[in-house]
């Protein structure tokens, strides 16, 4: 059983799960395969591998399947468990209580997401939502966390299309902080701030990287990390899982657009994207607005960093903006 651990200074919690160890690692080499042949557990055909299907969407005929979601095999949370805070001293601990999921966005080893066709895209869309709503059915789930690692930049040790969802105990300190930091706005200003964004970037236009009707992409103002990219509804919702069936197709295509962007821009591109959305328990939020982050991995966090809290960025992102559109390849 996994363990969450409270940290006594910041108040973060922190989750110790020792068989995270144990995950196969695809960009390790051959030879630290046993059969000296690599079999990704992701693959049609495979999947004796991973866990049983907790959803599935079978290819015409049926014979076969076109996205999986399966339990992790070696997971962060699990099921079960005192959801009870122990004391330790002068420490709190609880069970690694929640639920990890992976999502196989399709059966092709080397098909990114972006390279799949927008109906696609719209089914692992309509699948982080679905998920959602039904892990959340449990009073016990504070927050779902959905998010992709590409590359191995990115902290993925698949190559194989994926995503994953963890369900968690509590909201997480970050999440906390910029709903937070969302309201104080609210209350100065009286209005959202994400809504407000989106009125300033339609006006200044030279940090938007692609619009259509529904969503607009954006290198944020203050960008931590180049080429760090926003994609935002304009209609002001603040949970994703309640996104209406008349968005999903926009937002697919926008995600597929912008990824484009940043694979011609980026050479050998890793990333991390992140569903920034309220706490599932949560009711609508008029200061909140969910959205989409997604952070290339061109550098390292470092001592600075680390130390400050404060990141440098090397990539002004109006120029970001303006090598997305025209195309152009940032050389490093």
């Amino acid at each position: 059983m996994p363990e969450i651990r409270k940290d006594p200074v910041f108040g973060r919690w922190v989750i110790v799960a020792s068989e995270r160890g144990l995950r196969p690692n695809e960009f390790k080499t051959a030879s630290d395969d046993c059969n000296g042949v690599y079999k990704c557990p992701f693959c049609h055909g495979n999947e004796h591998l991973t866990p049983p299907a907790v959803y599935s969407l079978p290819v015409a005929g049926g014979k076969s399947w076109r996205l999986r979601v399966v339990r992790n095999k070696y997971p962060a949370l699990v099921p079960g468990g005192n959801g009870c805070g122990q004391s330790d001293g002068i420490y709190n601990r609880m069970d690694g209580i929640g639920c990890h999921e992976v999502l196989i966005e399709n059966s092709r080893h080397g098909l990114r997401l972006e390279e799949m066709d927008i109906e696609a895209i719209a089914d692992v869309v309509r699948t982080f939502s679905l998920r959602t709503r039904e892990i959340k059915k449990d009073p016990g789930v504070k927050y779902v966390m959905i998010f992709k690692n590409h590359g191995m930049n990115a902290g993925a040790s698949l190559a194989h299309p994926h995503s994953q969802i963890i369900a968690l105990p509590m909201v997480p300190i970050m999440v906390e902080e910029e709903i937070t930091g969302a309201g104080h706005y609210f209350k100065e200003k009286g209005a959202c701030v994400f809504c407000d964004i989106l009125k300033e970037e339609t006006g200044f236009k030279k940090r938007v990287v692609a619009e259509n009707g529904n969503f607009m992409a954006i290198e944020p103002y203050a960008s931590r990390f180049s080429f760090e990219t926003w994609l935002l509804p304009k209609k002001h919702l603040s949970h994703f899982e309640d996104m209406p069936e008349s968005q999903v197709s926009d937002l697919s295509s926008i995600l597929k657009n912008t990824l484009c962007k940043l694979h011609a821009t980026l050479p050998d591109l890793s990333y991390n994207l992140i569903v920034h959305t309220m706490p599932v328990q949560a009711p609508e939020a008029a200061h909140y607005h969910w959205h989409i982050e997604i952070m290339p991995k061109l550098s390292h966090v470092a001592g600075f960093e680390w130390g400050t809290g404060f990141y440098i960025n090397t990539v002004p992102p109006e120029d970001a903006a303006a090598m997305l559109n025209d195309g152009k390849k940032y050389k490093l």
